[in-house]
C-alpha cells in the first residue's frame, strides 16, 4: 500500500504506456516500435477494459517470467530514496516528528542523508515529507507555516484539529484513520489526540526548501512585554508569569 502525494492544485493529469500506445495509429506503433510481424503483431494487442496501473492481469505469474532489477548505485539511490521510518526522533512535549526534508545546515546527516537533502532542494514543486505521532491525550501546539500548504494522511488513532484560523475565520473538526486534513499556507492550526492509542499522520509540505515554521511560543515570546499589556489590557508584570524557556 502506498501513500501518494503529488505537487499540483490542479487535475492530475497522467498518460499511463497502455493509454499511449493504444492512442497511437497501428502503422505508427509498427514503424516505431519495429516489432517482428510488423502492423499484425501491433494488432495483437487488446485494449483491456480496466486501468491496468491499478489492476493487476489474474494471470500475471503466467505473463511475467523474471522482473528482478539490480540495485543502483547509493548515488543514485539516494536522489529518490529515504528511510523516513529509520531516520532520527524529534521529540516534543506531545509527540515525535520524523522528517525526510532539505535542510540548509547539513551538520549531522550521514552522506545519503545529504544526497536525499540537496535532491529535494535542486526541484522545483518539491515536498517535504513527515511523520507526526502525537501521543495519547497530547498537543501539537499551535503554529503555521510561512512557505508551504500542508496536507496529511490519518494513520491510526483519532484527534482534533482545533483553531484552523485564516483570515479570521476559525474551524475545529474531528479526524480518525483514512482522513486527508489541508492547512492553506499561513493557517495557524493544532492538532490534539483524544484516543487511547497514539494519533499517527504522514504530512506532506509542498516546499523543497527548508520549512520555515512559526509557533505561538515562539511569536508570543518575541513580543514586548508593553505591546502585549496593551493589546491584552493586562499589567505589564504579568506578563513575566510566562516561562521563557518553554520548549
Amino acid at each position: 500500500v502506498f501513500l501518494l502525494f503529488f505537487t499540483t492544485h490542479e487535475e492530475l493529469q497522467t498518460l499511463d504506456v497502455d493509454d499511449a500506445f493504444f492512442s497511437t495509429p497501428e502503422d505508427i506503433a509498427a514503424r516505431a516500435l519495429k516489432p517482428q510481424g510488423g502492423v499484425n503483431f501491433i494488432r495483437t494487442f487488446k485494449k483491456q477494459e480496466e486501468d491496468q496501473a491499478v489492476n493487476l492481469p489474474p494471470n500475471l505469474h503466467e505473463l511475467v517470467h523474471n522482473a528482478t532489477y539490480v540495485q543502483s548505485p547509493d548515488s543514485l539511490v539516494w536522489r529518490y530514496f529515504y528511510n523516513l521510518k529509520g531516520s532520527a526522533q524529534h521529540p516534543f512535549p506531545g509527540g515525535v516528528f520524523q522528517w525526510a526534508r532539505y535542510r540548509t545546515n547539513g551538520t549531522g546527516l550521514n552522506e545519503t542523508e545529504k544526497i536525499f537533502s540537496e535532491s529535494l532542494n535542486k526541484h522545483e514543486n518539491a515536498l517535504t515529507l513527515a511523520t507526526l505521532r502525537i501521543f495519547s491525550n497530547g498537543l501539537g501546539q499551535p503554529h503555521f507555516h510561512f512557505n508551504a500548504h500542508e496536507m496529511g494522511y490519518v494513520i491510526s488513532g483519532c484527534g482534533q484539529v482545533v483553531g484552523v484560523t485564516l483570515s479570521g475565520v476559525t474551524a475545529n473538526f474531528n479526524i480518525a484513520i483514512g482522513d486527508v486534513i489541508f492547512f492553506p499556507v499561513g493557517t495557524q492550526h493544532y492538532i490534539k489526540s483524544v484516543c487511547d492509542e497514539d494519533l499517527l499522520l504522514i504530512l506532506a509540505y509542498s516546499t523543497g526548501n527548508q520549512l520555515e515554521t512559526l509557533r505561538m511560543k515562539d511569536y508570543f515570546h518575541a513580543t514586548a512585554d508593553h505591546i502585549l499589556a496593551q493589546l491584552f489590557f493586562k499589567n505589564q508584570d504579568e506578563f513575566k508569569k510566562f516561562d521563557q524557556a518553554a520548549k
